[in-house]
């Protein structure tokens, strides 16, 4: 399960068209502390602090944060009240286009990575408590971000209002009367503030989502975004959730951790930032949604088998072991992951049947030996853990083939990692 920065980057990209404000005043009369309280949730676990907020010593939701898009660096935008700087002026009218049409005040076109392709399916109550929230909760700031310039022909806003033509689905979600509360909270969670299909569902050649519910076959089979595989989350027994039960989706989606397998790369910042917020019964909702999505594609294989680690650990002179990859395995990864790949529960991940090891695609598990990563710190997960790059320390045959050992031990049955995959993904990061 992970998720790329990209998100992120898109999310403020499509930002950039919400600053210049309408006349308008503000919510006439204060909200009360209910409605309040529910739109910090739905801000929470929509992100929106994620994008709008910079990385280090930033002001909450005032914009600022660089982010790398295909497209050249993006700066989010001030979504506090200021009514220069923010969205001080903004009517509720403004922010509902904003959010279920992706157009700003003044008729400004948003890019069409924005998610008001999911927000639009939100409910009236809810933008109305999100737009609370962001008017009377949180502090005005007259911070302004660096503008952001796109470069010919991406800056022609116009040009979106025949992409919306298209691929634009407006209106509100609509309950599923053959499924029970439960699952349609799940799915309306999922399709709208989640917006899980921004980062997991394949896009295709104009940057639309291959689907937007579990109607479409490609809905949430997972992709590339800025050099991180947002995971398939269907029914595979591979590399999807086919053998992932509810109650362990719940609780990765709350703490990160499940099941011997820890959040990492930019899901690792989504479950902090975002999901561990979510209230049991919504976890619970969206790990039953998507428990219910059946197989859409053959990633990969799992059949336990003790057989690697037990030529491993003998050391027994057998291609598998005298290879390079066994050899840079038992040097640099059994220590914590152990020979037979069950890694310790709870400290160090489990490589033996993790879906993440099993995908088609093995850009994330690539980045993170070059890189290295940490876990998510929430309040009920496990503690804090890291994993060191070895970027200095491999090369890119080295890595390439301990992947390969990897995804093909214990019982794993993925594709080889090709030696250019590493070279090409290595040179991608140093941009």
């Amino acid at each position: 399960m992970t998720i790329d920065r990209k998100r992120l980057a898109w999310c403020a990209l499509a930002a950039i068209g919400v600053l210049p404000v309408a006349a308008g005043a503000q919510v006439s009369a204060p909200p009360g502390s209910e409605l309040l309280a529910r739109g910090e949730y739905l801000a929470r676990i929509g992100g929106c602090a994620s994008c709008h907020t910079m990385q280090r010593d930033g002001i909450p939701f005032a914009g600022g944060r660089a982010l790398s898009t295909p497209l050249g660096p993006i700066i989010s935008t001030n979504i506090t009240p200021d009514p220069k700087q923010g969205i001080g002026r903004y009517t509720f009218a403004d922010f509902e286009r904003v959010m279920r049409e992706g157009t700003a005040p003044g008729s400004r076109h948003l890019y069409p990575a924005m998610a008001y392709t999911a927000y639009t399916k939100a409910t009236d109550e809810d933008l109305r408590a999100l737009f609370a929230y962001l008017m009377h909760a949180v502090p005005a700031s007259d911070y302004a971000p660096p503008a952001t310039k796109m470069p010919f022909p991406f800056n022609q806003r116009w040009a979106l209002r025949f992409w919306k033509a298209a691929f634009l689905s407006r209106g509100t979600y609509t309950e599923n009367p053959g499924r029970d509360a439960e699952w349609n909270r799940g799915a309306y969670l999922v399709q709208s503030f989640g917006h899980c299909g921004s980062c997991h569902t394949p896009r295709g050649m104009a940057y639309q989502e291959r689907g937007y519910d579990e109607s479409a076959k490609r809905f949430l089979t997972g992709m590339v975004n800025d050099n991180w595989y947002a995971s398939n989350l269907t029914g595979d027994r591979g590399a999807g959730l086919g053998r992932t039960d509810a109650r362990s989706i719940a609780s990765f989606l709350r703490t990160g951790y499940a099941d011997g397998r820890f959040a990492f790369g930019s899901m690792a910042e989504e479950v902090e930032k975002s999901l561990q917020h979510l209230t049991p019964a919504d976890a619970k909702a969206i790990a039953g949604y998507l428990k219910s999505l059946p197989a859409r594609r053959n990633e990969g294989g799992y059949t336990a088998s003790d057989e690697s680690a037990r030529t491993l650990a003998q050391g027994n002179h057998t291609l598998d072991v005298e290879s390079t990859g066994a050899g840079v395995y038992r040097s640099f990864c059994a220590q914590c992951h152990h020979p037979d790949g069950k890694g310790v529960a709870g400290v160090f991940p489990r490589l033996a049947g993790n879906p993440t090891l099993l995908s088609e695609d093995p850009t994330s598990i690539v980045r993170v030996v070059i890189q290295g990563g940490t876990s998510a710190a929430t309040a009920t997960g496990p503690a804090l853990q890291a994993m060191p790059g070895f970027a200095s320390t491999l090369t890119d045959v080295q890595m390439a083939q301990a992947l390969t050992y990897i995804r093909q031990a214990w019982g794993n049955d993925a594709a080889p990692v090709k030696t250019g995959d590493v070279t090409k993904l290595r040179a991608a990061l140093k941009n």
